[in-house]
């Protein structure tokens, strides 16, 4: 069974040089709509990058998704109106929360078919646009982190389109849960097993629950 969601912005932005906090610092995570349709390649949506390949970008974090709900809680935590894309992100999406999505789920995004792959981590230039120190650890806190498509087909996507899902991932792991086991629960055995059963976790994720799995069986 398909469900519908309202996708309120598709955001781009090339890597730029911007001034946080006093410091000169390269980045893309400084994002404005987009006002036609977009190419959605296997890594990133055409007009969009990032600076450091290391820790954004590539398959597995092609397209990053944030919650719309989540605007008005960080507009009354941080005392300010945010503007459009504010974390960064390549969708904004109305109605799809961290619980409501799995790590393997299908949707359809305009002409493009994507996967969710992993929830989005934070990074440190987050908390230099906004010059809060603790930034990130608050984002993990809340669980309120978004998360990564990967793109299983390529295609355009319009400025606004209807965000479709089509199917479920296999082992029922939300975004919200795999928060919880890797930042407030990460010496829980069973649940970082049940999390690496999900065949559609990124690598990079994957990779971090096998050291922690490894850490514990070796204790």
């Amino acid at each position: 069974m398909t469900q519908d969601y309202s996708v309120l912005s598709i955001n781009l932005g090339k890597p730029a040089i911007h001034e946080f906090a006093g410091r000169q610092i390269n980045s893309g995570i400084i994002k404005r709509p987009a006002d036609s349709p977009v190419m959605l390649y296997k890594t990133h949506f055409d007009g969009d990058g990032q600076a450091d390949l290391k820790n954004h970008g590539g398959p597995d974090k092609a397209v990053c998704v944030y919650p719309a709900e989540h605007y008005s809680y960080w507009e009354t935590t941080l005392a300010r109106k945010l503007p459009a894309a504010a974390f960064g992100e390549n969708v904004t999406v109305k109605g799809l929360a961290e619980q409501d999505v799995w790590i393997g789920d299908v949707f359809q995004l305009g002409e493009a078919v994507v996967q969710v792959s992993q929830p989005r981590q934070p990074c440190v230039k987050l908390a230099l646009k906004y010059g809060i120190k603790d930034m990130v650890l608050r984002v993990q806190q809340t669980g309120f982190t978004g998360f990564y498509f990967r793109v299983l087909e390529e295609g355009y996507v319009d400025p606004r389109p209807v965000l479709k899902r089509l199917s479920r991932g296999k082992e029922s792991i939300s975004v919200w849960y795999a928060n919880e086991v890797k930042y407030r629960d990460s010496g829980n055995l069973s649940a970082i097993e049940e999390i690496l059963r999900e065949e559609a976790l990124s690598e990079s994720w994957r990779e971090s629950f096998l050291k922690k799995r490894d850490r514990l069986t070796n204790e």
